[in-house]
């Protein structure tokens, strides 16, 4: 209750946890009923974190009508309470994950998914520090096509693309401010902004942390508040893959590397090329791409970004200091050395991502996989395996994935198979402006 009592303004809470689409799924509840919550735990039914994009039920899923919807107890999570600077009214947000009615951490939530793969390093006296790379888009959505908002400070619209600039990210300054301030808030590690490669693109690094599930809980907040925060301002604001069909899409870039029980990252040998360690993360990495391709690209709108000479992987390579690889070991200090994942889109699930990458890297350190050779050039001029093209061929790869299987438990991989064949089969029916409307504020 510490930061309900630091902050006696706040009038309400909003507690929650993401569903397998990263969706929050929660209550809104008066501060009063706070201790309850914190105490007791509160309750939703299981499958609350197994809904379609649309927040709609899992045909056939078992667990709805064949075990009787029963619920689960939701408690609070190690993050405990942070503001909502998007909202008017002083409020508080409690991140929830879910556990069944006899304690055990409930297997079809995906923020226990990444716990569990956390503690497989811890067992071998091992810490993951993660850090991702946030690209979204800041858009108009008042008409009957997005477009480039109009800038607060000159009230026009920028007419096109303009890599790093300074005057880009001026346009939008009191944006940036809050955004800023509210991240200082929440204790989320924002650091640079950049203007990215699309029209009112931009790109928010937030900093390594030595917590898998502190950088996936960032991750998660982070574009709850830029979604909520240009709503304030005026604007909207996506995580898409791909928004927009001429302009590059929002790619969400995880970098990590791993400490062990001394604080030496098990990458680094003083040398560019890394340590034995760092190829066997990397062909884990690589091996897992074609089965998790449903993690990295969850949605029928991911497609879209995977395409070649458009900033985003499509073939399954790796490379050092290559940003047309899918997996880069980018350069600088070799003490530094680690692995950037570059194919995951913004429109990802933090935990699954975080968990899949993770989880690959291990299975890769486990069985002592050795990759390919790191190609050199252009990745996408090269003739080599793909990823999945299409959103079916991804869930069918994910659904016979015996790795899948290593890194995720049973039930969360049937749950999300069944959510994405719902979604693919109704998909069907919505036009492509239908499809950006439903995707813009979700995902």
């Amino acid at each position: 209750m510490s930061f309900l009592t630091d902050h006696p303004e706040v009038r309400t809470i909003r507690c929650g946890a993401a569903d397998l689409n990263g969706q929050a799924r929660g209550k809104r509840v008066p501060t009063r009923f706070a201790r309850k919550i914190e105490e007791e735990g509160t309750r939703f039914p299981l499958s609350v974190l197994n809904l379609d994009i649309w927040g709609e039920d899992v045909e056939d899923s078992p667990l709805v009508f064949e075990i009787g919807d029963p619920d689960g107890v939701l408690w609070p999570t190690e993050r405990g309470y942070v503001p909502t600077p998007w909202l008017s009214t002083p409020t508080a947000l409690l991140p929830l994950w879910m556990y069944t009615e006899a304690g055990e951490p409930f297997a079809g939530d995906p923020r226990h998914a990444l716990a569990a793969v956390q503690k497989r390093y811890a067992a071998r006296g091992w810490t993951p520090v993660v850090a991702t790379e946030m690209e979204f888009y800041l858009v108009d959505d008042s008409g009957k096509e997005i477009r480039q908002p109009k800038s607060p400070r000159s009230g026009k619209r920028r007419m096109g693309a303009d890599i790093l600039s300074l005057r880009a990210l001026d346009a939008f300054d009191v944006f940036f401010n809050d955004l800023y301030d509210a991240c200082e808030a929440m204790d989320i590690p924002a650091e640079a902004a950049i203007s990215e490669v699309g029209l009112g693109q931009f790109e928010v690094n937030l900093v390594h942390v030595p917590d898998a599930l502190k950088a996936a809980d960032d991750a998660w907040l982070f574009k709850m508040l830029v979604r909520g925060l240009a709503r304030k301002h005026g604007m909207a604001a996506s995580f898409m893959a791909k928004p927009y069909e001429d302009w590059a899409g929002s790619g969400m870039h995880m970098h990590f590397s791993v400490l062990d029980d001394h604080g030496r990252n098990i990458f680094a040998d003083g040398t560019p090329h890394g340590t034995p360690a760092l190829r066997h993360a990397i062909a884990g990495c690589l091996q897992a791409i074609p089965d998790c391709a449903l993690i990295f690209a969850p949605h029928a709108n991911s497609y879209d970004r995977l395409v070649p000479d458009s900033h985003a992987p499509t073939g399954i390579c790796w490379a050092f200091d290559n940003r047309t690889a899918s997996v880069r070991v980018p350069g600088g200090s070799p003490k530094a050395r680690r692995i950037e994942h570059r194919v995951a889109g913004g429109d990802v699930n933090p935990y699954l991502l975080l968990s899949a990458v993770l989880g690959a890297a291990l299975v890769g350190i486990e069985d002592g996989l050795v990759p390919p050779p790191p190609i050199s050039g252009n990745a996408y001029e090269q003739e080599m395996a793909q990823i999945p093209a299409t959103w079916a061929e991804a869930i069918d790869a994910f659904e016979n994935s015996a790795l899948a299987r290593r890194i995720f438990p049973q039930l969360l991989v049937d749950n999300l198979v069944m959510t994405k064949r719902q979604e693919l089969h109704y998909m069907g029916e919505l036009t492509p402006e239908q499809q950006i409307a439903l995707y813009l504020d979700t995902v």
